[in-house]
C-alpha cells in the first residue's frame, strides 16, 4: 500500500506541500506555498515546478555530440551562483546555497534540499528550472572530473540535468520584486510571467568566444527570449518573447479543424497559434522540445545542426505506446492546466511604489479609456461586440460603451487571440516563418489543419536592405501556416516590457525593480506610439569583430566584421555544408563569403529576410500626442 501510494503521485503533493509551507503566502497568484490552491492544483504546480518528462537524458546527449558547448551540467557550476542573474539571467533556487568546496566528485554543484518526483529523488541544480538526478550510467571507477571538463563526450558524469517549464517561465514578482535579484525569496517568484531576463544564449555558447559565428548569434540573442526552433532547428533563427501566462480560464477559443477531421475549441499559445491542438497538446510539445521522449524524437532529424537529415513527423500515437515518460506527463497535464489558471496578471496598484505612477486624473483615464476603445479593443480584448454587430461604427460603439463600465478589465485576457497575418502587422517576420509544425515536419501532429490551410499572405516588399539599402527586399512567404501572428495579451504589460514577439522594442536593462520597469515600459511604449524614436535600421543584428563559422566539413567560412546575423544565421544550412571539402573551389567561394562579395547570393537564399527588429505595429501612430498620452495612462492600470 506505501509502495502503491508514492507511485501515485500523492508522495511527491505532500512532500512538496510541507515544503512549500515554511513560506509566507503573499497572494494567490505568486508564491510557492499553497494553501490556496486545491490538491489538483498543487500537483499541477509541482509539475510545472519540478516535472522535467525525463528530458535529461537528452541535455546529456547535447552535451556530448556538442562536445561541451552546451552542457547543463557545467552551466549549474556553484562558483557562478552569486552572479548568476548578471551574467545568464537565471534565478537561484532560494532553497539552495553555493558550494564552499567540490563535492566529492570534484564537481561545483549548489547544496539544496531534497524533494521527491514520483518517488524519485530529486535536487535541484541550485537554478531554478533545473533539476539534478543521479546518472544511472555513471562508473565512479572511470570518472575524471578533468577529462570531463575538457570534453563531456569522453566520460559519463555523476549527474544529469533536466529542465522544467518553470526554467523559462518562472520570473520575478512585479509586485513583490526581489532586493537582490541574486538572492530572491520564494516570493519574490512569479510561476509564469516567463523570465524577461534569461539569456539563453549563455547556455548554448558555454565553451565558444567571439572568434566562433555562433557565439555572435548567442549574444546578439535578446534576453528574455528563447528560439524555440533550436531543437529540432529549421535554419531561421527567429528567438521569440516568453509567453506570460495569465487568464488562462478567460483566454479564449478559436474553433480549429483537426488532422482526423473533428472540429475543437481551441486556444492559439505559441506566437504563431502553431500548437493549435488545445492547451495539453501544446503543452505535451514543450516536454518534446525540452527532452522528453529523446529516444524516439531524436531519430527524427539531425538535432543540433539539421544537415544529417530531413525532418520526419513525431507520432503522438506511437510515442504515447512506446514512451514511458509522454503517458507520465501526459497525465499530468490536467492538474497543471488548473494550476496555470489559478494565475493573474500583476497589477501596478499592488506594487511597492505603484501608486507613484498611477497619478493620472479621472479625466485623462477617461480619455485613455475612450482611444483603447477605438484603436485597439478589436484585437486587445477578450470581450468582444455581439456577433451581430458586423460594422465598424457599431462595434466602436460598443467597446466606448464597454470600457466605461467598472468592471471592463475584470478578467479580461486583453486580446482576441486570433491570428493576423505579417503583412497587415508589419513586424519582423522570422517566427511567423518558422516551418517546423507544417506538413511533414517534426511538429506536423502538433498544429491543426486549419494553421496548415491558411491563405498565403503574399508578397511583402519594402523590406530593409542590410546589402544595399537602397534596394529594398521583396519576399514572398511559402503558405502552409506560414505568416501569421496571434494578438498577445496586455494584460500586466506595464511589467514586461520590452514588447513584440522578440523583445526587439524598447529598452532592455535588466532591472525587475517596479522603477526599472516602469523606465522600460515607458520607453517600450513611447517607441510604439511614436514609431520615429525606433533605432530602425540600427536594430540589424551585426556581428562586432572578424569571425569564422565552422561547416561540417571541417571548413572554416570567414565572416567580416558587421555582417549582419540573420544573413548566415536564416539560410539552409545544408546548402551552406555542400562545401564539405577544403578545395580550390571552397577556398575560393569563402574568400569571396569574407570579403562580403557574396553577401547578395545569400540574401537571395535567405529563409527570412528581414532584418530590422523593432519595425511594424504602427496602429494608432496617427493619434493626436494628448491622446497617446492618455492612452499609456490608462494601459498602466492592465
Amino acid at each position: 500500500m506505501c509502495a502503491k501510494w508514492v507511485k501515485s503521485g500523492a508522495f511527491l503533493a505532500f512532500t512538496v506541500y510541507l515544503l512549500g509551507q515554511q513560506y509566507t503566502p503573499v497572494n494567490n497568484s505568486y508564491q510557492y506555498g499553497g494553501e490556496h490552491l486545491t490538491p489538483e492544483q498543487r500537483e499541477g504546480r509541482n509539475t510545472w515546478y519540478f516535472w522535467t518528462g525525463g528530458g535529461e537524458k537528452f541535455w546529456r546527449y547535447t552535451a556530448k555530440i556538442t562536445h561541451g558547448v552546451t552542457d547543463l551540467l557545467q552551466y549549474v557550476d556553484s562558483r557562478r551562483h552569486a552572479t548568476r542573474f548578471r551574467t545568464m539571467g537565471v534565478i537561484n533556487d532560494p532553497d539552495c546555497v553555493a558550494a564552499t568546496a567540490p563535492d566529492e566528485y570534484g564537481l561545483w554543484m549548489d547544496v539544496c534540499k531534497d524533494v521527491q518526483i514520483d518517488g524519485i529523488p530529486s535536487k535541484s541544480s541550485g537554478i531554478i528550472g533545473l533539476r539534478k538526478f543521479p546518472n544511472p550510467h555513471f562508473d565512479k571507477v572511470t570518472w575524471d572530473v578533468e577529462k570531463y571538463r575538457k570534453d563531456p563526450a569522453s566520460v559519463e558524469p555523476p549527474y544529469l540535468i533536466g529542465m522544467s517549464c518553470g526554467f523559462c517561465h518562472i520570473g520575478f514578482n512585479p509586485t513583490k520584486p526581489p532586493a537582490d535579484p541574486e538572492k530572491a525569496e520564494w516570493t519574490n517568484l512569479s510561476p509564469a510571467i516567463g523570465n524577461q531576463y534569461f539569456k539563453e544564449g549563455t547556455l548554448f555558447s558555454l565553451t565558444l568566444d567571439n572568434k566562433d559565428f555562433r557565439w555572435h548569434v548567442a549574444t546578439k540573442q535578446p534576453a528574455g527570449t528563447s528560439d524555440t526552433s533550436r531543437f529540432a532547428t529549421d535554419h531561421i533563427f527567429n528567438p521569440n518573447a516568453i509567453n506570460s501566462i495569465v487568464y488562462l480560464a478567460n483566454r479564449p477559443f478559436a474553433e480549429e479543424t483537426m488532422a482526423d477531421g473533428s472540429v475543437r475549441q481551441v486556444h492559439h499559445i505559441l506566437k504563431d497559434g502553431a500548437d493549435s491542438i488545445g492547451t495539453a497538446g501544446a503543452s505535451l510539445r514543450v516536454y518534446v522540445n525540452i527532452g522528453m521522449c529523446s529516444d524516439y524524437w531524436t531519430t527524427l532529424h539531425d538535432p543540433i545542426y539539421g544537415v544529417a537529415r530531413k525532418q520526419q513527423p513525431f507520432r503522438i500515437a506511437l510515442a504515447r505506446k512506446d514512451c514511458a515518460d509522454w503517458r507520465a506527463t501526459e497525465a499530468r497535464m490536467a492538474n497543471a492546466e488548473a494550476f496555470l489558471k489559478t494565475v493573474k496578471p500583476a497589477l501596478l496598484k499592488d506594487a511597492p511604489g505603484g501608486a507613484a505612477y498611477l497619478g493620472a486624473s479621472a479625466e485623462v483615464l477617461r480619455q485613455g479609456a475612450r482611444v483603447f476603445a477605438e484603436a485597439c479593443a478589436t484585437c486587445h480584448s477578450s470581450k468582444q461586440p455581439p456577433s451581430n454587430l458586423t460594422g465598424e461604427p457599431e462595434r466602436i460603439a460598443w467597446f466606448r460603451e464597454a470600457v466605461a463600465k467598472p468592471d471592463f478589465l475584470d478578467d479580461n485576457f486583453l486580446s482576441n487571440d486570433r491570428r493576423y497575418s505579417v503583412a497587415e502587422i508589419g513586424t519582423n517576420m522570422s517566427r511567423a516563418l518558422a516551418t517546423n509544425a507544417t506538413e511533414g515536419h517534426v511538429w506536423e501532429e502538433f498544429s491543426s489543419k486549419t494553421y496548415k490551410l491558411q491563405p498565403p499572405v503574399g508578397t511583402l516588399t519594402g523590406l530593409y536592405n542590410p546589402v544595399k539599402p537602397s534596394k529594398p527586399i521583396s519576399f514572398t512567404p511559402p503558405g502552409g501556416g506560414l505568416g501569421y501572428y496571434r494578438v498577445p495579451t496586455l494584460a500586466g504589460v506595464w511589467a514586461t516590457a520590452p514588447y513584440f514577439h522578440n523583445n526587439g522594442l524598447g529598452l532592455f536593462n535588466a532591472d525587475p525593480s517596479v522603477a526599472g520597469r516602469m523606465a522600460a515600459f515607458q520607453d517600450a511604449m513611447e517607441k510604439l506610439l511614436w514609431p520615429e524614436k525606433r533605432a530602425g535600421a540600427a536594430s540589424v543584428w551585426t556581428t562586432d569583430v572578424p569571425s569564422e563559422l565552422t561547416l561540417s566539413g571541417g571548413y572554416r567560412l570567414k565572416v567580416v566584421q558587421g555582417t549582419p546575423i540573420k544573413l548566415l544565421a536564416s539560410i539552409n544550412a545544408p546548402e551552406l555544408n555542400t562545401m564539405r571539402n577544403d578545395t580550390f573551389f571552397t577556398r575560393i567561394f569563402g574568400w569571396l563569403i569574407g570579403r562580403g562579395l557574396l553577401r547578395n547570393t545569400l540574401l537571395r537564399r535567405n529563409l527570412a529576410p528581414d532584418f530590422v527588429e523593432d519595425r511594424g505595429h504602427l496602429f494608432g501612430k496617427e493619434l493626436s500626442d494628448a491622446d497617446k498620452r492618455a492612452l499609456i495612462e490608462y494601459i498602466k492600470t492592465f
